[in-house]
């Protein structure tokens, strides 16, 4: 009876030990499963001991099926050379990195309790590679964008003289006729190159949006890109449905989403059309319920639909470096939201035998109270020629600047007296009285900023009247000092129009004792 209760214990104590160890075992299954990292136990002759799922998934293979077998089977050719050389003896100091398709893993061999025993740890670092590769394009951008905003006064400033010019010219009456359209395409063309246009990219401009038609957005977009699109072979229509609303808008910002996405057409049409020519864009507008929509469509061979569903991310490109940021279509979608609206693409291709069409949808415009804020008086209609002669001091170190605006003030009958810096007309604006003072705000020896508080706290009257010129709204400090002020503001190149809206707004000045 002894014997046989003893026997029984240790079947029992068995079971326990059995149960302990299956148990453990369970335990290490699921601990190791439940890691994002795939892992895999090599033992001294190379055969894979233990690995968790994620490995099994990684190699596709079941994980009862690799127990046993040599990882050099397991693994795919490619990886065969680095892997053999992280297991080497002294080997495993260093990890290396795989490609499995998109993804880019990282294996590191940690070396194991039993002498030649290898743990093998792979990392998928693919989320990271792209957050790494969207931080370095991001810093990119933002040398870019440092880099426009240290030219844009120097470029800003001789467009606002050509601009100038051209203005007083188109208005002259005894310009002949046949001059008229070369000083519009003057123009044109000039404003086409200003730079502040790629603040549109960067701040909401609400006060700049206008109640208007998409039709002349749509056909200067195409005036735009003619020559372009006529260089490569591919026609563009436009049709417009009858009894379209008009929308509230900024116009360079919508001009510049349909500019994006037309190029992209054209770039995609090139791409499989460049020796059979034919390419075609078509783009229609239609009535909807709540407002309009745009419809740009091609001939192009279309999107797949896995790269349709990233195209609005930022960054994302699928052109070769250096021909492309990935910011573009992401731009537009943000300039559309802002808007109200919302951009979507049918990805077109795949046997369809039609190209991408983008859709931008606009809500109907309602008439908003113009803002008095600095900047907003571009937008109101222009008034009617001021007649009371106003005494006018213009400060800009541009001598072709001083000249345009001496021209224009002049020939419109005001008196002008010119200062080339701030310290010079610091000087003049404490002697002299002036009811408006027009003032550049980057000179030499003495800026407009510096010379604006020094009048404030000195006659702060006189620092009332002065008015900022300045082609250095990119910047953002530039922007924020004109924003404080709450004053109208020009920003080179300016029109013609703009100048009349802050003379009509100038009260006369008495004289100072």
């Amino acid at each position: 009876t002894r014997a046989v209760l003893a026997q029984a214990g240790i079947a029992l104590e068995n079971a326990r030990l059995v149960e302990l160890l299956s148990s453990g075992k369970r335990e290490w299954e699921q601990t190791v499963d439940a890691f994002n990292q795939a892992i895999c136990y090599v033992d001294p002759q190379g055969a894979v001991r233990r690995a968790n799922r994620m490995f099994a998934e990684l190699i596709k293979l079941p994980v009862t099926a690799l127990p046993g077998r040599s990882w050099l089977t397991l693994l795919p050719p490619a990886w065969a050379d680095p892997v053999a050389r992280l297991l080497a003896p002294g080997g495993a100091g260093t990890p290396i990195e795989v490609r499995a398709g998109d993804r880019i893993l990282l294996v590191t061999a940690i070396p194991a309790g039993e002498p030649g025993a290898t743990v093998l740890l792979f990392e998928d670092q693919s989320d990271k590679r792209r957050l790494q590769e969207q931080l370095l394009q991001s810093e990119k951008m933002s040398a870019i964008g440092q880099l426009i905003a240290g030219v844009a006064h120097d470029l800003n400033n001789p467009l606002a003289s050509v601009v100038g010019f051209s203005d007083l010219l188109g208005e002259a009456a005894d310009v002949p006729p046949r001059l008229a359209e070369p000083l519009a395409v003057i123009r044109q063309e000039a404003e086409r190159a200003i730079v502040r246009n790629l603040l549109s990219f960067a701040r909401r401009q609400e006060g700049e949006r206008q109640l208007q038609s998409i039709r002349p957005i749509l056909e200067s977009t195409h005036q735009l890109l003619k020559n372009q699109l006529l260089a490569a072979r591919i026609e563009l229509t436009l049709s417009f449905e009858p009894g379209l609303p008009e929308v509230q808008v900024h116009a360079n910002q919508i001009k510049q989403v349909f500019v994006n996405i037309i190029n992209n057409a054209a770039q995609a049409i090139t791409s499989t059309r460049a020796k059979r020519g034919g390419g075609r864009i078509e783009i229609a507008t239609r009535c909807e319920p709540d407002g309009l929509s745009v419809h740009v469509s091609d001939n192009g061979p279309g999107i797949p639909e896995a790269v349709a569903q990233h195209v609005f991310e930022p960054f994302f490109s699928t052109k070769s470096e250096g021909e492309g940021t990935g910011l573009g279509l992401s731009i537009c979608l943000g300039i559309v939201k802002e808007h109200g609206g919302n951009i979507s693409v049918e990805p077109g291709g795949a046997g369809s035998g039609r190209g991408a069409t983008f859709t931008v949808e606009l809500p109907t415009g309602v008439r908003a109270e113009r803002s008095s804020a600095a900047g907003g008086a571009e937008t109101e209609p222009a008034p009617a020629e001021r007649q009371e002669q106003l005494r006018v001091l213009v400060v800009d170190d541009e001598p072709h600047i001083l000249h345009y605006m001496q021209a224009t003030l002049e020939s419109w009958g005001h008196e002008v007296v010119l200062a080339h810096d701030g310290s010079q007309a610091l000087k003049r604006a404490l002697m002299q009285p002036f009811d408006l003072i027009i003032c550049d705000l980057r000179m030499p020896r003495l800026g407009g900023r510096e010379m604006f508080h020094t009048l404030a706290r000195m006659h702060p009257t006189v620092a009332e009247r002065i008015i900022f010129a300045t082609g250095d709204t990119v910047r953002g400090d530039t922007l924020q000092f004109l924003e404080e002020l709450g004053r109208p503001f020009l920003q080179k190149p300016f029109k013609l129009d703009a100048l009349r809206r802050v003379l009509a707004g100038v009260e006369k000045a008495g004289i100072r004792g």
